[in-house]
């Protein structure tokens, strides 16, 4: 066979094989599953979903985690609309955080109202969260939820949540960098909580068995969220 068209159909196999991995990468990864829920209340613009609470003058700022497509935490940011704080979550490019850091510029002209404005996340988005608080001063904490934070933000609060069952979260590395949440850090462990529920797109590879339901994690994590921020 001729050389050239030996490289050339190496070649053509390689870009098929970088074809098939990533669509099927892209396509590896978890639903919401939201039933019957009523969205009333509830806006979409953009990337962007939106709960606001009437008249509420704070604010929280959602990145989802990875892999988990973003309708998945409307349950946990409406239970927290419902307790007097707007939320808005940030759908993310291939459902990556890590791929638009940066997801939360722009959020606050869409709430002028709001006037303090926090930022978090779940797992892989947690962190991200913490990396655009870290060069943004005029938020005024951050609220991890099975995360860590590899950057420093110890000069304003944390809340950091996590399930007792969690499987998922990397407990050395949450202890590694648990010095980045300084002083003013609020830790709360769910007794019987594990690392998906605080979404709603069922069980994740890896976790641990909950002892409680979906519903009651997003309950709790959203009393334990606003009583925070308010």
């Amino acid at each position: 066979m001729n050389r050239n068209i030996a490289k050339i159909l190496i070649s053509a196999l390689v870009l098929l094989a970088i074809t098939i991995g990533c669509a099927l990468y892209v396509n590896d990864y978890y639903p919401a599953t939201l039933g019957d829920i009523s969205l009333e209340g509830v806006r979409y613009e953009d990337n962007l979903i939106i709960c606001e609470s009437q008249g509420a003058t704070k604010g929280l700022i959602l990145y989802p985690g990875g892999k988990v497509d973003h309708e998945a935490y409307l349950p946990l940011a409406m239970a927290i609309a419902g307790r007097g704080v707007s939320v808005v979550i940030c759908e993310m490019p291939l459902r990556l955080a890590i791929l638009n850091v940066n997801g939360a510029d722009g959020v606050f002209d869409l709430l002028p109202e709001v006037s303090d404005w926090y930022i978090g996340g779940h797992s892989l988005g947690g962190s991200m969260a913490a990396s655009y608080l870290k060069g943004h001063p005029e938020i005024r904490g951050l609220v991890l939820l099975g995360s860590y934070s590899t950057a420093d933000v110890s000069d304003r609060p944390t809340l950091s949540i996590y399930g007792s069952e969690d499987g998922v979260m990397n407990r050395e590395k949450y202890e590694k960098y648990k010095s980045n949440l300084g002083e003013d850090l609020t830790e709360i462990v769910i007794e019987g909580g594990c690392h998906a529920y605080f979404g709603t797109y069922g069980m994740q590879k890896g976790d641990g068995t909950p002892t409680i339901s979906a519903e009651d994690q997003i309950n709790l994590t959203a009393e334990y969220i606003a009583d925070f921020i308010k």
